[in-house]
């Protein structure tokens, strides 16, 4: 069920507002920021700016901005310079990550081979971030099993199966793909095949490289359930798997910046999203458009006058090699700083928000559509609640992506924190319901040029970032001035004093001048005039949900 909480709140600020008006006195929230205004500003044409540079930036450094490398540490100084000049003091956090490069690959499966030089290859087989290698020789002619739950994340999955020696098969879901791989390695497997639980190829993610992983490989539904089905007939087929690769440990950083004109210090709204791309490209929409468009929120909140809560933003280091850089941010808080941890209200990540293929997705926290594989912390579905109702008020339809920390929030819901978050897709194939929802080609992903260096600034649909700004802006906007919703603390108010200007004086039936009514009789000398007031301020305010649509449509023409 969508609600529509804006259009509520709205209506009830409006009231009190009047109200107070009414009584000439009461108290009023302390330093709001008007979520249209700053809508308003957050555009399009301000985002492309910031990634027509990082754009240049790739260019100029071997068409790349992965960590390691001269295009990382240029987009470091550029998000560094803009936000200087919109008057933050932005601190670098400095931690060291491991790049994995593949250097030779090779799978045979159900007769079928796929090697480092397949083109296109079907079915995708794709070996996961912070995979380890195999032995130089390989694994030849392995057997293949299955856990007795088809997930296997634990012991107890495995009881009962026999995988010394063989590679395991399970299924995504439940549980991280890491805890997949430790799973099948404790119970004797020497390699992992994970296939997904939806449509396309599954790129993994297992985080920081452990010596206790065994390789482990993505491999599609459908191919999964050959496999099983294989397992199954009297003489079920081997596998062959070679993996071999070289890492390397790299120096690079976090670029973390809080808004230098709040009131409130512990109460925390952060918003994150990845700077560094993959080795293969200019990583323009992933992650060039969260990156960007958290910026541009960024430098138009600095200057929205005083505000109540404390916003921080995040440009997070080694996502794209195991989520590194907030993991590190979030262990460095739990070891050094745990209050600071607890101060964060929330968690906003922004991992992809262009796509040219585009949905319109938000993390789905309250399970609607995915049972979610990890704990989700209180206050994680009225975040949700608060982008869905943004799209909700102004007609704009969305769907659920998995709230499984496939990205930067995971460190985050590991410690409690509530999060949410908006994705337009990346290699998930894009149906015809989809297609009916947002326009669009069915059958191709989301995003065909996915960690490929066709990911540059062409890849980029303007309308998929003018939907997700106008969220962006807008639920940053509520929440740097109230996260009572997510976590009951209220916003501090000020005090209106009563008003003692007097009535206008008319003429008494005699002709001498009456004295203006003052007190409590005059109060109720004017309550039926205060209600008339209050009457037309609700017509009013009504009229504006009412207009909500067109005002919608005028905020896109403005937002371009």
């Amino acid at each position: 069920m969508h609600r529509s909480h804006r259009r509520l709140a709205g209506f009830g600020i409006g009231t009190g507002v009047m109200l107070a008006a009414i009584v000439g006195g009461g108290t009023q929230a302390a330093f709001a920021v008007d979520p249209d205004d700053l809508e308003s500003r957050v555009t399009v044409a301000g985002v492309m700016n910031h990634l027509e540079a990082l754009q240049s930036i790739a260019d100029a450094n071997a068409g790349n901005r992965a960590i390691g490398t001269p295009g990382y540490e240029a987009s470091g100084e550029y998000i560094e310079s803009v936000l200087e000049a919109a008057g933050y003091s932005p601190v670098r956090q400095d931690f060291q990550a491991t790049t994995q490069a593949i250097d030779e690959y090779e799978i045979t499966l159900l007769g079928v081979t796929t090697d480092s030089d397949s083109v296109d290859p079907a079915p995708a087989r794709v070996p996961m971030e912070g995979t380890t290698e195999t032995d130089p020789a390989g694994i030849v002619g392995a057997e293949l099993v299955a856990p007795t739950t088809a997930t296997g994340c634990s012991a107890a999955d495995w009881a009962g199966a026999d995988a010394t020696g063989k590679v395991a098969v399970v299924s995504r879901g439940i549980c991280a793909f890491s805890e997949k791989s430790l799973a099948a390695a404790d119970a004797g497997a020497i390699a992992l095949l994970v296939y997904n639980n939806e449509d396309g190829p599954l790129n993994g993610t297992l985080g920081e490289q452990l010596p206790e992983y065994i390789p482990s490989i993505g491999i599609t539904q459908a191919e999964g359930a050959a496999v099983l089905a294989d397992l199954a007939s009297p003489t079920p087929q081997t596998v062959d798997l070679l993996v071999q690769e070289t890492t390397t440990t790299v120096d690079t950083f976090n670029i973390i910046a809080e808004t230098p004109n709040s009131t409130v210090k512990d109460n925390v709204v952060m918003l994150g999203a990845h700077l560094d791309s993959v080795p293969e490209g200019p990583g323009i929409n992933d992650n060039g458009s969260g990156s960007a468009a958290i910026l541009e929120t960024a430098v138009q909140l600095a200057a929205s006058g005083t505000i109540n809560n404390t916003v921080r933003f995040a440009w997070w280091g080694a996502e794209e090699v195991g989520l590194v850089g907030s993991t590190h941010y979030v262990d460095d808080l739990v070891e050094n700083d745990p209050a600071a941890l607890d101060e964060i209200a929330t968690y906003l990540n922004f991992d992809m928000v262009g796509s040219p293929n585009y949905v319109i997705s938000v993390y789905d926290a309250n399970e609607s559509s995915f049972p979610a594989p990890v704990e989700v912390p209180e206050g994680s579905i009225a975040t949700e609640a608060a982008l869905t109702d943004y799209f909700d008020s102004i007609g704009q339809p969305w769907i659920d992506t998995a709230f499984d920390g496939r990205s930067d929030y995971d460190a985050f819901i590991a410690n409690d924190v509530p999060a949410s978050g908006l994705f337009t897709g990346a290699d998930d194939v894009k149906t015809a319901e989809q297609v009916s929802l947002f326009g669009g080609t069915a059958g191709i992903t989301h995003d065909p040029n996915y960690h490929q260096a066709g990911d540059d600034i062409e890849n980029i649909s303007p309308e998929a970032l003018r939907i997700s700004l106008g969220a962006i802006a807008s639920v940053t906007a509520s929440l740097a001035n109230d996260t009572s919703a997510i976590n009951g603390v209220v916003p501090p108010v000020t005090e209106v004093p009563p008003t003692t200007t007097p009535s206008v004086v008319e003429p008494a039936a005699d002709g001498t001048a009456a004295l203006a009514a003052t007190g409590a009789d005059d109060a109720l000398a004017l309550a039926p005039l205060g209600l008339l007031v209050m009457a037309t301020g609700v017509v009013l305010v009504g009229v504006r949900m009412r207009a909500g649509a067109r005002a919608a449509t005028a905020r896109t023409d403005s937002r371009e």
